[in-house]
Order: C-alpha cells, then structure tokens, then sequence
C-alpha cells in the first residue's frame, strides 16, 4: 500500500472504536480530518468575528421575535464554504433514535446557518458528523439561505468512515474546503450542454441547407439526440449507437433503413438487426414514427462528432432552450446568448412549490423518527408512506411551459424530497418497492400548456431526460421500468388562455383579406439608416370564432413563466384579431395590462376557489405599476382573498427566445390573510458566464400590491374632502411640440 492508503486506514482505525464524549473528541477529529483530505486546519479564533472565517466555535448571535438575543456556537465554520456541527451519539447507525438525532444536529446546523450576519452570505454545504461513524453532507448551491437537500443525492449524502477509501469520495470532501461551489452540477454540466446544443445547431443548418424541413430536421435530430443519450446512461450497451453511425459514415446507402430498424425495435422492445442485440421497450411517442433523414458521409460525420459528447451530463435545466434555439432556423443566432439560468428558476420555484412541500415533510419527518424512537416502527411507516404517496400524487402545472425548465427544476427537487423520504423508509428496513410498483414522482405528474409545437416536444424530452438522469444517480446501473418512456400527454400543445372554434381571415367591403404589418419584418430606413417596419411584409388578420376562456388542467401547484408582451406591442405581436378576441372572452381584464396578466388572473381565481394550492409566476418588472397592479388589488382585497407570501420586485432575468437581458419580477401566492417575504436586490454582480449573482435584502411583513411592506401606498385614495377644490394646473403630454424661447 502506498503512502496515502496507510493514512487513511490508520486514520480508519483510530477513530472507530472512539467512543468519548463530543466535547472530547470532536474537534481532534476535525483536525485529523482535515489533515488526511491535506487541507489547512481551522485558524485561531478572534474576539472580533469579522475575522473568524476558519475556526473552531464560531458565536453567532440568534434574534427571537420579542426583541432578544441570545448566543451560539458553530462547532467548526468555514466562511464561503460550510457549517459543520460534530455530535458523538450513543445510538448506533441502525438504532431507531440515531435518525432522530443526525435530524436534531441538521436542525442546529441550519438555525445557525440563518444566524450568520446578511453581509458574509451563507455558505453552499452544511456538514453533520457523528464523530468515529458517519458523516452527512447538504448543500445549497444559491447561498441565498434557502433549503439545504442531502449531496450529491439522498443515497450518497451519508459517507460512513470505511467510505473513505474510496478516493473519490475523499475528494468530494476535499474540495468542500477548497472549492465548494465547484460542485455545483448545475455549473459542471452548463458547459457540456452549451457544446451539445452548438454541434446540433451546425447539423441542422447544414440539413436545412440541404433542403430539409426545418420542423423535419428539429425531429430527426430530436430522436439522435435521446439515442445519444440512452447510450451514455446505459439504456443501450455503451457506444452502441456511435459505432453504427461510424459504421454508416463508411455505407451512407444504408443509413436510412439501419437507423429505422433500430428505431421501430427501440419504439417495441425487440431485437434490434442494427445492434444485433435486444433493446429495451422504450414505447413513448418519440419513435412512434422514426422519420430518419439520408445524410451524406460529411453529415453523417457531423452527427458521430456529437456522440463524442457526454450526453449523461446534460443540464435539463437549460438544455430545452439552447436545443430549441438549435433547432429553430429563427432562433439559431441567439445561442451563443444568455440563457436564464437554473438559480433564477430556482429563486421562484423553491419558495412556490418545495418549500411548502418541506415544511410538511419537516412535520412528517419528526413524527416519524418519533414514533419509530417510542417503538412504534408500523405508525412511523405509515406516516412516511402516506406523505410519499401525497409526493406521488401531486399535480404541477406551468400553462406557459417553453422548453420545459421550470418544470425540470420542479421535477429534480421533489426527486431529492422523495429519496429523503425513502432513506426514512429505509432506515426503518421497510422493503423498498414502490417504484416497480408505479409509486413514484415521474414526468406523468408535470403538466404543461405550449403553443409552439417543437418546444412542447422538447419539454416532454427534457423531462425524461432529467427523470432518467435521476433514476441512474440514484439506482446505479439498475434499468428503469419498462416500457423506459410514456405517452402520458401531460405537455398540451394548444393556447393557454383562448380557446375558440375556428380561425377565418378577416375580409374587408370588398371580400378581400384585411393585412397588417407582420410585426418582425424590418427595413433600412433610407435616410436615418435605422430598422423601421416593412410595409411589404404583410400577414393577413385573423377572426377568432366562438372565443371563450381556455381551461387547464386540475394542478396543486402553478409556477412558469408567461411571455413578456406589454399591452402596447400585443395588436403588433399577436394581431388585431387575436386581441380583440382575448379581450372579448377576458372582459374583466383591463384593456391596459399585459399580456402576462391574464395567466396571473386565472391563476389568483383558482387559488380563492380552492382549485390549488399555491401559485407563483415571472412577469413583467411593469406588474407594480398602476395599470397592472389593478387586478393584483383586486385579489388580494376580495372578500375570499388571497395573499402574496413572497416576491421579488425588481430581478435579473434573460428572455428565452432572444437572450437578451430584462427586468421581471417574481410573485407567489396563497388563499388567505398571510404575511409574505420580500427581497430586494442590493447587489447585481456579472459572474462573466451570463448570470448576475444577486445579493437580497429579506424583509418579512404583509405585502401589497405594489410589491412593498409596510404603508399600503398602492391602496391610497383621493381624499373626498380634496375633492373640486384644487388642480394641478396646466400640464404638457408629450414634449414633441416644445419650442425654445430663442426659436
């Protein structure tokens, strides 16, 4: 055994019988520790804790509600990096109080996490260990003080002390002293997914140059692109589908017919002539119908190019837009844009949707390990299996889906919530067949609303990517259910908020079509040399049959992004005939809102009516404005009201299509008289990889309509006493008309 081995299994051996108390032990071990993962050990304290950024009993002032403090103490800190709080149980890994307790020093951990001062941030890993047995890691990669989730995920986060001959796992630990926010996956995948998407944008452009349809092409590369995917996480034997495009490049003839049989085989679950294997029934609607595209040797050489790829490691987060901007021969110019990143869907879908979620799991959780503490292992079992089953049976709803990100993003969280819940299960030793029993979060359960047709069939993609991507981190090499993917139609590709019978052109005195500017068809101005419309681009105007209020489907929670068109570029952007008809069947809406504003209504209606639970959207940074603010007055001041629990007035964000960078703001909220939390953006700093990190300042308190705490400014009225005896005397709409006094 070389040198480091030795380390580790002396280092093993000295502290597994250890059996003192943690006052005795617990810092010795941390010492040792970090000298066997060779980092520095904690620096010496100092009175002022403005210099403790590495040390051992960090104070931490905790403030309570009356007004009064009182003191605490970080076992070991590490500014920018981790708290790490040491306990020495009594009860052993498999006893039934060791989860209560490992719970209790999370708990610890956490309230001193929130006790640390706003301006040094909170770190991205909390460290639990129970000194001489295990260690238990838990991240949270904003560093905005949201909620820590087991890492990498709940099958690993434990790491017993013979764990750590493996050298991978010492290195995990190691670069959460060093480098904590390099283990981000979001920021380890972003960079193998931006190279994906570029290598499929070059194949499509040279398809559609070939004379290929667009929408064709989208689909073709569509089915690649998961097949690329299924042999790098093992639903196909590793480069399987690699080495038949290189076999291929060498026969282009036969490219066609091999790919189709391959596809027909994978679409039933046979045996595959291509492969000359047996390949799992992957039924689903992808290869329903396996159009395969006869590319020459040159495009064919394109496509094995893009297999050299990674494709286990794409961030799903992101992937659905950059592979809609690929696909889209309009859209294509803007991937090397900004795109919005997973920290901002984040910001909004974790106070909307998971954070409810984890409280009730938090009162879950402590019942159970109760229950399980007294004895009562059947109850305990009972009480997680029913909050499981709620996970299960949950119903998420973005009617504004895109790619899929807020959906995905939803999806992985309650991943991480329901592998908690069966670590529980599991400690209890419950036997664990709930997935092949169909009990599980999967994509059947994430419901989206997408007029554009190629990004509905890319957010059902992306979902499965991310359920598959969880299923393989978490099962090992464990094949999934068959049939792998289902059509469970849970992505609707239709309009949002109008429905109607028919669409006919709209025809003028004379029977002729009425046209109007088609709203994106620019020309040089001849004399100013700046884009102006073009008159030549007409599109006809449309005349919407029956319009009527759209319905969604039944969902516990909303959360998404509608699109941003203000209400002065809808009859550009939309058409006459479309908006004349919204308005129609949404006559309650003023006609000066956005367009955003009608998903914020319906939304609010169902909420008061009971239909769901909570609802949280981006829209436009106008929404406090007058005009916009109306209807959220309206909803928060009716007789069964509902009330804002979180927002975010003025935020970063990065328009999907174009990448360009916009203002949005950020709202969620619930039936009742609640208060909500408000945070503020202090500071705005460019990371240089196309996302601001953004510093908050929280406050807690009732939030208005104008998105403030404390007077209700929005809510002011004209002081009737005021009324008929003063004015503002003469004022000037518009200055084009103003002269100087020399002219």
């Amino acid at each position: 055994m070389d040198q480091n081995v030795n380390e580790v299994e002396a280092f093993i051996k000295r502290w597994q019988g250890a059996d003192g108390s943690e006052l005795a032990n617990a810092q010795s071990f941390t010492r040792e520790f970090c000298e066997l993962l060779d980092v520095s050990v904690p620096d010496p304290a100092r009175q002022d804790t403005r210099d403790n950024a590495y040390v051992f009993e960090r104070r931490v002032i905790f403030s309570s509600p009356d007004g009064s403090t009182s003191e605490g103490r970080i076992d070991c800190f590490k500014r920018g990096a981790f708290v790490l709080e040491s306990k020495k149980l009594k009860q052993g890994e498999h006893t039934k109080g060791f989860g209560v307790a490992m719970l209790a020093a999370y708990k610890q951990a956490e309230q001193y996490v929130r006790a640390l001062p706003a301006h040094e941030g909170r770190p991205p890993f909390i460290v639990v260990v129970d000194v001489g047995n295990v260690i238990e890691i838990f991240a949270e990669f904003s560093c905005s003080g949201g909620t820590y989730t087991p890492y990498p995920d709940p099958r690993s986060h434990r790491i017993k002390l013979d764990n750590l001959r493996d050298e991978k796992v010492r290195e995990r630990l190691r670069a959460i002293w060093l480098d904590p926010l390099s283990l981000d996956p979001a920021k380890q995948s972003a960079k193998v997914t931006r190279e994906i998407a570029a290598q499929l944008a070059e194949i499509a452009k040279s398809l559609e140059q070939a004379g290929y349809d667009a929408e064709r092409v989208g689909a073709f590369l569509t089915r690649c692109l998961f097949t690329f995917f299924a042999e790098d996480v093992g639903l196909l034997p590793k480069r399987a589908f690699t080495e038949l495009l290189e076999s291929l490049a060498k026969a282009p003839d036969q490219f066609v017919p091999m790919l189709s049989e391959l596809w027909q085989a994978m679409d039933t679950g046979r045996f595959s002539v291509a492969l000359r294997i047996n390949v799992l029934h992957f039924n689903g609607k992808l290869f329903k119908n396996p159009d395969v595209l006869p590319l020459n040797r040159d495009q064919i050489d394109l496509l094995v190019l893009a297999g050299t790829k990674d494709w286990s490691q794409v961030e799903p987060a992101i992937f659905g837009t950059l592979l809609e901007r690929a696909l889209n021969p309009t859209e294509r110019h803007s991937l090397g844009a900004h795109y919005t990143p997973r920290s901002y869907v984040e910001r909004l879908v974790l106070p909307t949707v998971i954070e409810p979620l984890r409280e009730e799991w938090s009162t879950v959780q402590t019942t159970a390990l109760t229950l399980a503490s007294e004895g009562n292992v059947k109850a305990a079992e009972n009480v997680l299996r029913t909050f499981q089953l709620r996970l299960c049976n949950l119903r998420i709803l973005d009617p504004a889906c895109g790619s899929g990100n807020f959906l995905y993003v939803t999806l992985e969280h309650l991943k991480r919530l329901e592998g908690e819940v069966l670590n529980q299960l599991h400690d209890l030793n419950v036997s664990m067949s709930l997935e092949t029993e169909g009990l599980t979060v999967d994509p059947h359960q994430f419901l989206g609303i997408e007029l554009n047709p190629r990004a509905a069939s890319i957010a059902e993609m992306v979902l499965w990517i991310g359920y598959l991507q969880w299923h393989f981190k978490t099962k090992g090499s464990a094949q999934p259910p068959q049939p792998v993917l289902r059509d469970f139609k849970n992505i609707e590709c239709r309009d949002a908020v109008l429905a109607y019978d028919s669409v006919e052109l709209l025809l003028d005195e004379n029977g002729k079509p009425v046209t109007r500017w088609d709203g994106k068809t620019y020309k040089k101005h001849p004399v100013t040399g700046e884009n102006v419309p073009d008159e030549n681009a007409q599109a006809p105007t449309d005349k919407y049959i029956n319009p009527r209020k759209a319905e969604w489907p039944q969902a516990d929670f909303i959360v998404g992004n509608p699109p941003f068109i203000g209400n002065k570029r809808m009859r550009v952007a939309l058409g006459d005939g479309y908006v004349e008809a919204l308005r129609k069947a949404w006559s309650e809406i003023p006609e000066s809102a956005d367009l955003v504003m009608f998903w914020w209504h319906y939304a609010a209606e169902q909420t008061r009516a009971g239909q769901i639970q909570q609802f949280g959207f981006i829209t436009t940074n106008s929404l406090r404005q007058s005009f916009n603010r109306k209807i959220l007055e309206n909803h928060l001041s009716a007789k069964n009201p509902i009330s804002l629990v979180f927002a975010i007035p003025d935020h970063p964000w990065v328009d999907a299509a174009e990448g360009a960078d916009v203002r949005i703001a950020m709202t969620s909220a619930v039936a009742g008289n609640l208060e909500g939390v408000l945070q503020i953006s202090t500071q705005e700093t460019d990371t240089g990889t196309g996302e601001v990190d953004v510093e908050f300042h929280t406050r807690k308190g009732r939030l208005f309509a104008d998105l403030a705490i404390g007077a209700n400014v929005a809510g002011a009225k004209p002081l009737v006493s005021n009324l008929e005896i003063s004015t503002r005397g003469v004022l000037p709409h518009g200055e084009g008309f103003l002269v100087d006094a020399d002219a």
